[in-house]
């Protein structure tokens, strides 16, 4: 895959989400190279990833709903009854269609950074992790999350999906089956 510069990306990002998102989207980029040198994987394809997980975060819901089904991802019906988790989706069609990118790794590290799902691959777990210990982010709990982050990727695993999942359950939001196997798959 021909990797485009990072000042490239930020270029087709910026007319596609507001500031604040773009400087979300620079910071999950700048974690997930951090993440990516620290476990042993490649800063670029992670960069790649970070930069471009939210493309589609700001489209309108038919338009993400379109691209995540040129994604070759199959929404299953909870998911299509949630759409703050198309965008996932719907920017892994978006930049193999438009921008290029082949790589099946970096795909579905964009595809599931917000649900996230079992088994997930090294890069996977890092712009999971990313999206939830960038910079920006100032929520309870993550620094503790952070922490665990940089104890392990499996321990960061294991911390943010048990918080994820707890905060949904308080929430009343339903839990995805990708979600819920997730945290099945990497709880402590």
């Amino acid at each position: 895959m021909n990797y485009r510069s990072l000042e490239e990306y930020k270029a087709i990002l910026r007319p596609l989400m507001g500031e604040k998102r773009f400087h979300h989207s620079v910071e999950v980029a700048r974690e997930a190279v951090r993440l990516a040198q620290r476990w042993g994987a490649d800063p670029q394809k992670a960069q790649t990833a970070g930069i471009l997980h939210d493309i589609c975060k700001e489209f309108p819901r038919q338009a993400q709903l379109q691209w995540a089904r040129k994604s070759g991802i199959i929404l299953d019906d909870l998911t299509l009854q949630m759409p703050r988790l198309w965008h996932g989706p719907a920017a892994a069609g978006y930049i193999a269609q438009e921008l290029s990118v082949d790589d099946r790794d970096i795909l579905n590290a964009v595809a599931y950074h917000t649900s996230g799902r079992a088994e997930m691959s090294r890069l996977e777990k890092i712009i999971y992790l990313a999206d939830l210990t960038s910079a920006e982010r100032d929520y309870p709990d993550v620094d503790q999350m952070r922490q665990a982050v940089d104890r392990s990727l499996e321990e960061g695993m294991a911390y943010s999906l048990r918080y994820t999942v707890a905060r949904l359950a308080q929430e009343g939001e339903i839990i995805t089956p990708d979600t819920y196997r997730a945290y099945c798959c990497y709880r402590r």
